[in-house]
């Protein structure tokens, strides 16, 4: 006999809480308190900001790292260092978070959508070259969820037509592409520390790049355009105050601390409830590709086929999925949809620029066809990922039969 389904009177599978977020402890503590009684809170002052750009740079194998207060800054930040301005475009997925397409509207610039692959949810290499014109100055992947996208076809486009990469890596800390880690595979990176982050100060937001170039430009930019070793009143650029404070760097040091032992145990939660679902028709998680060397697990993604549940929509799985204790989301929807994007690409490009959107099918069939589970999720005890996996399957055994 099937169970009935807490959505329809029954007993949920589970009633305990996920892991709370953030995980901090005494480490956190005792850097603040050194922030605290050294008075000097700013990063031209104190040491913390300093000694975590270049700390985090060097785990994601980068040279270079400028520290800014949030992720989509570090993105502005990037496009900026590497001369993007008014009317030119960027090439970016349409699958991802508005943040990837305002950075591009803040300066200047019109962002371009292509569409995913559908396999992983990430950009399709592929569709790249046929939406490049004169005026592309940059090619903006994302790493959704924490998956590395694509960055051998990503690079191989790039490179053939002489265009700089920045890679939106704000979800994927630590994760690597072939043995690389992400955002030094690209001309810059940007990562952001944001409070639902892996690695979170609440905010805050990191450029990095193996360039000396690139690196004086974001600095200077980020910091009212002074130069590295210029003098206090000498200003080369029209930067910005985008500077971190000491507070936030103190904070992310010891979050990095713990970060490859919370990697780790994401990555084995990860693997187990892909074994889990191995048996429940209908949900398949997203495909990691082979390439993929480290994965960030900031998003566990799944795909959902209504015709294994009856029919019914994935908002209907969702809400019976959360009734069960389980939380989830149904994620992005594609920012060609989004009426922030469309009012802005008419009012500023004009209306035909509305009708050059290009076509994003995937995007839209993964937009209503993914089930999220965030990444505090995977930081518990196995009979939490199992009890994901069993209400999954009470499910479909109730609508699937």
């Amino acid at each position: 006999m099937t169970a009935q389904l807490a959505i329809d009177g029954g007993a949920p599978i589970r009633r305990e809480p996920f892991p709370e977020w953030p995980i901090f402890g005494n480490r956190e503590e005792q850097l603040l308190l050194e922030v605290l009684h050294s008075g000097k809170w700013g990063e031209l002052t104190g040491s913390k900001v300093v000694t975590f750009a270049r700390d985090f740079a060097a785990f994601q194998g980068a040279a270079y790292g400028v520290c800014v207060p949030n992720g989509t800054l570090a993105l502005e930040v990037g496009l900026e260092a590497l001369g993007v301005g008014h009317a030119d475009e960027i090439i970016t997925t349409a699958y991802t978070f508005i943040a990837t397409a305002s950075s591009a509207f803040a300066v200047g610039a019109r962002p371009i959508f292509v569409d995913i692959d559908p396999e992983t949810n990430n950009i399709d290499p592929a569709r790249i070259a046929a939406a490049i014109t004169p005026r592309t100055k940059a090619i903006v992947p994302v790493h959704i969820g924490g998956q590395p996208a694509d960055m051998d076809g990503v690079m191989e486009v790039a490179r053939a037509h002489g265009i700089p990469v920045l890679e939106d890596a704000c979800q994927a800390w630590g994760a690597a592409w072939r043995g690389t880690p992400v955002g030094a595979i690209g001309d810059l990176g940007c990562f952001s520390f944001q409070a639902s982050k892996n690695i979170t100060a609440g905010e805050g937001g990191i450029v990095v790049t193996n360039s000396r170039e690139h690196y004086t430009m974001a600095w200077s930019l980020h910091n009212v355009g002074r130069l590295p070793e210029g003098g206090w009143y000498q200003h080369e650029l029209l930067g910005r105050n985008l500077r971190m404070s000491e507070w936030q760097g103190a904070i992310l040091t010891a979050q990095l601390e713990r970060l490859p032992d919370a990697m780790a145990l994401r990555q084995r939660n990860a693997a187990r409830l892909t074994e889990g679902l191995a048996d429940v028709p209908g949900l398949a998680p997203v495909k990691v590709d082979a390439r993929v060397t480290s994965h960030a697990w900031h998003l566990y993604q799944i795909r959902y086929d209504p015709a294994r549940f009856g029919g019914r929509g994935r908002d209907e799985f969702l809400k019976a999925l959360q009734a069960e204790g389980i939380p989830c989301s149904g994620g992005y929807v594609p920012l060609t949809y989004q009426a922030a994007i469309q009012n802005t690409l008419r009012a500023r490009f004009g209306e035909e620029s509305l009708a050059n959107l290009a076509e994003v099918p995937r995007a839209e069939h993964a937009g209503g066809h993914t089930v999220w589970l965030t990444q505090t999720m995977l930081l518990g005890e196995e009979a939490d990922i199992d009890q994901i996996a069993e209400a999954c399957r009470k499910i479909q055994r109730a609508w699937g039969e």
